[in-house]
């Protein structure tokens, strides 16, 4: 979907595919014809962005064999899809049974990270619309805390510069402009947009920066103002922004709040909560199921969970979403005179990770779901004055 800001400038709305388990090509194609394109149709578009999650045999197939990235792009525009921008985070996996801390591996410290990323970039340029000429990618926040190193950290800075120079190469062999983005979380090196700011102003380079994702954002009892005001001060750009929102306890010292809170305690992701101390010293745990365990966490102020929740249907009382967050950050990123980002992506990859009676039962279920998110996005975005575009 695509917008006119008022200064004129295109931003481009998507839902990440990351919902829908895929590891090979012929599994992406299925995507398109089983997913996205009945979302496109509920939504009566005759266009809908998908931000497009290839996992690692995926991307390689595409980016091995012309022919076959020639096929993708023939079956998206057959379908009435177009692609901006890539999930460039889970490398392989994502729909296994159980992820955890699998998704932070292979870290920007491994070759492989580097190698991965480099060659979505390069099926990026393949797929993009021909109209346009700029993508985006977003990537693991360097790697997980209790595995790092000053050797890793350095490794990866290593890879960031690396890749800054294949992505100029790449533009100046295409003529489109890819540009990559770390997407911080809670339990990584990069948790904060705060934390990205020294390796980002270290590599220094405009094709590199960072996609705010709202539901990490909100977890981190993170500002969206001043977040994305500190950014801009440093000059790191927001490549792209995930709009998502996470689960908020405002109470979770009482018993119904903690029962609720437990529903959501499940073996696939991992849940990250966060609460913010008396002294406002933000307190955590790696997982929800921890934060429920005894003390772990303070109980006297609210509890947020990352659990990509849906953005058009907040949980029951007492819990709620944090979906202020996300029209916070939204307000200041395109409702400005200018936008921050010109790449949206609605990113729910947790419908069938929720209660199980609020699990979409069914694929027709699971479209009406992702396509209820994109309406309320879209008026979100027409909200703030931009126009929804043909």
């Amino acid at each position: 979907m695509r917008f006119r800001h008022p200064d004129g400038t295109t931003v481009h709305l998507a839902y990440c595919t990351n919902v829908h388990p895929a590891e090979t090509l012929d599994g992406v194609l299925a995507q398109l014809r089983d997913h996205c394109e009945p979302v496109r149709r509920r939504l009566g578009r005759d266009r809908l962005g998908i931000g497009l999650w290839l996992a690692k045999d995926a991307a390689h197939a595409l980016d091995t064999d012309p022919a076959a990235l020639r096929g993708l792009r023939a079956a998206l525009d057959r379908r009435g899809l177009e692609v901006v921008t890539l999930n460039g985070f889970p490398y392989e996996g994502f729909g296994a049974e159980q992820v955890k801390y699998r998704v932070y591996r292979p870290d920007w410290a491994d070759p492989e990270r580097l190698e991965h990323t480099t060659a979505l970039a390069r099926v990026l340029t393949g797929l993009l619309p021909d109209d346009l000429t700029e993508g985006s990618v977003s990537t693991l926040p360097l790697g997980w805390r209790t595995t790092w190193t000053d050797a890793r950290a350095d490794a990866a800075h290593a890879a960031l510069l690396t890749l800054a120079e294949r992505l100029d190469a790449l533009a100046d062999l295409t003529g489109r402009s890819v540009r990559v983005g770390l997407e911080p979380e809670p339990g990584c090196i990069v948790e904060t947009t705060g934390d990205a700011l020294a390796p980002l102003t270290a590599v220094g380079h405009p094709r590199i920066g960072v996609c705010v994702d709202t539901c990490h954002l909100a977890t981190s009892f993170e500002d969206p103002h001043t977040a994305l005001d500190a950014l801009a001060a440093a000059r790191v750009p927001v490549v792209k922004s995930q709009l998502s929102a996470a689960l908020h306890a405002e109470h979770p010292r009482l018993p119904a709040v903690r029962e609720a809170l437990a529903a959501f305690d499940e073996p696939r992701f991992l849940h990250q909560t966060r609460t913010v101390g008396d002294t406002g010293r933000l307190h955590g745990t790696d997982d929800l199921g921890q934060a429920l365990t005894g003390d772990a966490l303070p109980d006297t102020s609210p509890w947020r969970a990352h659990f990509h929740v849906p953005l058009h249907a907040a949980p029951a009382a007492p819990l709620t979403s944090t979906l202020p967050v996300l029209k916070d950050a939204l307000t200041r990123l395109v409702g400005g005179p200018h936008p921050l980002t010109r790449h949206l992506e609605v990113e729910t990859y947790t419908w069938q990770a929720l209660p199980p009676a609020l699990r979409p039962r069914g694929r027709a279920q699971l479209a009406d779901g992702i396509a209820a998110e994109l309406a309320l996005a879209r008026d979100l975005l027409t909200d703030l004055g931009l126009k929804e575009l043909p």
